[in-house]
């Protein structure tokens, strides 16, 4: 007698479980069980701290909420988009793989049903991993009456995950729209400046996300952020196709024009795979966007905190310098040092042809958003100098800080507790008084201008000493 065939929830719950597993087991191989496991207890350390540290300086409880909320709704978006359009990332670096999310043709389950598997593995993983210690972080500021109660933080943890749920859907329904050509690109552009447009005439958008159900416990909120997220889980399952295949398309060579214009062969590569690679340049610029708006949204924030102004030119020029993160980001991605020691060349020439393709596309991309922010925003023309000046400073320095920690492997930042706590401070030491200056100070009198701006270059040969010292360091770990 042959034996029943598992029923569909059988099937679920063991796709389920081998996503959970293989999930922890990638981490916690890549970065050391226990740096990984020690990740969400840095995650609470920080949390506490900054939550303290806010509350000491005034800052209003329900601000340190917002933001929370603010970067679970960012770590959707990014969660959703490298689950589902990183494919093509992950394509560039093994080659020809199924990976189960995409394993509908081999698994008697639908590739719908697959996705939806998908998505709850990552709200469960991550609610546990991430949200629920920034959550258990708020307790010990709670404790010593920082105007957040106990009872709060199981509601703050739902609301958290509810908002990292939204994230991730709106990224879905974004995809899917863009992919469905022009008229798709149209809708989403249509609903994007539908919500900015709310937004800027005062209509109270946040009362209809997870975010407002925090402010107002209710049914009528809980409703209504139900509504919302449903509806973006609905676009989504309608309109995103993860087995679409851009149309295939040829290149001539073009090597030896880049190597005209930047006069070094490994960055001439960098480059062109930049520039071929999915999305291209533009994602270079949407991550500088991204940043923008992020900094954007923190000067409106400290005005309502504290009534003051902040400088433009310098606030936005030490938040924007952190462009030099994600643009070593993408000019690393799917490379490695490894692969370029088949030819005749060694590893510090490696990472110089790394600093020059850095040099030419890092400051020029920081500073065309710089000069957007400071022609949005005003700022007088001394500020906006000095900004300018901190912007290469700190994007330099983050370059050098994150090669001689990471070397190319910049994403190994990401659950290291290690790595991430020491770029994290390192980073915090000279940027907290750059952004205090600009918050708290303005306008900034000419002679901290003086010193911001020496500052930035102090920085800037900082990051180049970094480099330097790192390379030998990395040459020593190539070789054996």
């Amino acid at each position: 007698m042959s034996e029943e065939s598992p029923s569909r929830w059988d099937r679920d719950k063991t796709v389920f479980r081998e996503m959970l597993r293989e999930e922890w087991r990638l981490h916690s191989e890549l970065l050391g069980g226990g740096r990984f496991g020690a990740f969400p207890l840095l995650v609470v350390a920080l949390v506490a701290g900054a939550v303290w540290l806010l509350d000491s300086t005034g800052t209003d409880p329900g601000a340190v909420v917002a933001g929370m909320h603010a970067l679970a709704f960012v770590f959707g978006l990014h969660t959703g988009s490298i689950g589902f359009v990183g494919r093509d990332a992950v394509a560039n670096v093994l080659g020809d793989v199924t990976l189960i999310v995409f394993s509908a043709r081999t698994l008697p389950l639908s590739q719908a049903r697959l996705l939806g598997i998908f998505v709850v593995k990552d709200v469960c993983y991550y609610a546990v991993l991430f949200l629920l210690p920034m959550a258990v972080g708020v307790a010990p500021a709670a404790l010593a009456g920082a105007g957040i109660g106990l009872a709060a933080i199981p509601l703050l943890w739902a609301t958290l995950v509810t908002t990292f749920v939204l994230g991730i859907g709106l990224t879905i329904a974004g995809v899917g729209l863009s992919a469905k050509g022009l008229p798709g690109r149209g809708l989403l552009l249509a609903l994007l400046g539908v919500a900015v447009a709310a937004w800027y005439t005062g209509v109270p958008v946040v009362d209809y996300t997870p975010y407002g159900l925090y402010l107002d416990p209710g049914v009528a909120s809980a409703g209504a952020a139900a509504a919302l997220i449903l509806a973006a889980y609905a676009v989504g399952a309608a309109t995103f196709d993860p087995q679409a295949k851009p149309a295939d398309r040829s290149v001539g060579p073009a090597f030896r024009r880049w190597l005209g214009r930047v006069s070094d062969p490994v960055a001439a590569k960098t480059l062109l795979d930049v520039s071929r690679s999915s999305g291209g340049f533009g994602k270079v610029l949407f991550s500088a966007a991204v940043l923008l708006g992020v900094t954007a949204g923190l000067v409106d924030l400290a005005a309502d905190i504290t009534g003051v102004a902040p400088s433009v030119g310098i606030s936005f020029g030490a938040v924007l310098g952190l462009t030099g993160f994600t643009t070593y980001n993408w000019l690393t991605t799917n490379d490695d040092v490894a692969s370029y020691l088949a030819h005749p060349i060694d590893t510090a020439a490696v990472f110089r042809g790394k600093l020059r393709a850095f040099l030419l596309l890092g400051p020029a991309v920081g500073l065309a958003f710089y000069a957007v922010g400071v022609l949005w925003r005003g700022t007088p023309p001394g500020e906006a100098a000095v900004g300018a000046v901190v912007l290469v400073g700190v994007a330099c320095y983050v370059f050098g800080l994150t090669i001689c920690l990471a070397g190319m492997s910049p994403n190994e930042f990401l659950f290291d507790t290690g790595l991430y706590a020491a770029f994290g401070a390192a980073i915090a030491v000279p940027l907290v008084p750059i952004l205090v200056v600009a918050f708290a100070l303005a306008p900034v009198s000419a002679t901290l201008l003086a010193a911001l701006g020496v500052g930035g270059v102090v920085l800037g040969a900082l990051g180049m000493g970094l480099y330097r010292r790192s390379l030998g360091k990395w040459a020593a770990h190539h070789r054996e």
